[in-house]
């Protein structure tokens, strides 16, 4: 049974940082693209960030400058730095797997072609 297990969630300030971490089996990190997607009340889900295996990024525009995504090979880890947090980055986040670790661009992130997800965590922007 596959395994995503988000962590990092939380509450902030407007303008403070949180770090994501999302920890999978080595099979998982080892062969899929992985990514974080949110998901705010009333609202559709949307890509925010995505790795390949290559560990090219890629993210949407309304994060760009200010998120980062990376992998830690020691841990099979993907984590994402949110810094310059605003009120509207309040979202439930999901981290993600997607077959064919060698995704690139828009494709990254869309949420139809990831097949596995975590359960969630909160993260809250207050202003």
């Amino acid at each position: 049974q596959v395994q995503l297990v988000e962590s990092g969630g939380g509450s902030v300030q407007s303008g403070g940082s949180l770090r994501l971490s999302c920890a999978t089996s080595g099979y998982i990190y080892s062969s899929y693209s992985m990514g974080w997607f949110r998901q705010a009340p009333g609202k559709e889900r949307e890509g925010v960030a995505a790795i390949n295996l290559n560990g090219i990024p890629s993210y949407a525009d309304s994060v760009k400058g200010r998120f980062t995504i990376s992998r830690d090979n020691a841990k099979s880890t993907v984590n994402l730095q949110m810094n310059s947090l605003k009120p509207e980055d309040t979202a439930m986040y999901y981290c993600a797997a997607a077959p064919g670790g060698y995704c690139s661009g828009s494709w990254c992130l869309r949420s139809s072609g990831y097949n596995y997800w975590g359960q969630g965590t909160q993260v809250t922007v207050s202003s």
